[in-house]
């Protein structure tokens, strides 16, 4: 009579074994792809890494931290005014709805307005400022709809803001 569990035991370690042997040499595989194929940085991608990473503040001490405060204030300064604001400075609201407001106010994404009236004519009642406010500031509605600072794109100047609204305001259908 024959030990047929001991014959399966023998078959499962030899089973077991093999997959190991498999996995060792997957792993060993792909360690060598690794070290074999090159990564590839896009420039617009680190410098854009390094834009997100970059710290938002500093501390400024005594009289070496009040000359880079200025040296600072300075360098700000010159990055406004050499950008313009985000999209080359433009003050058409229609090219900047088009680039940066499609994605919700199009869609409804996020409870955000589509361009009726259905949605429009309650907000308008409240008056421009307020929404020019919203739109610079941020706001989350009552019914959970979310809209971010600048639309999400803190480079906008708040002309390009007032510029936005009014042309959405202009294009209700």
């Amino acid at each position: 009579m024959r030990n047929y569990d001991l014959e399966f035991l023998k078959r499962f370690s030899i089973v077991i074994g093999v997959l190991i042997v498999i996995a060792i040499g997957l792993i060993f595989f792909a360690s060598f792809l690794q070290g074999a194929i090159p990564t590839e940085e896009s420039a617009n991608a680190v410098k854009r890494t390094e834009e997100r990473i970059a710290p938002v503040g500093a501390v400024y001490a005594g009289s070496t931290g009040a000359a880079a405060q200025a040296a600072a204030a300075e360098a700000a300064a010159a990055k406004a005014a050499a950008g313009g604001g985000a999209y080359d400075g433009t003050l058409d609201g229609k090219v900047i709805f088009d680039k940066l407001c499609t994605a919700c106010h199009l869609t409804g994404v996020g409870m955000a307005p589509t361009l009726d009236h259905a949605h429009w004519d309650s907000r308008i009642a409240q008056g421009t400022e307020t929404l020019y406010k919203h739109a610079i500031d941020g706001y989350t509605g009552p019914d959970g709809g979310v809209m971010p600072p600048k639309g999400g794109n803190p480079g906008l100047s708040e002309e390009q803001i007032h510029a936005t609204v009014d042309w959405m305001l202009a294009n209700l259908k």
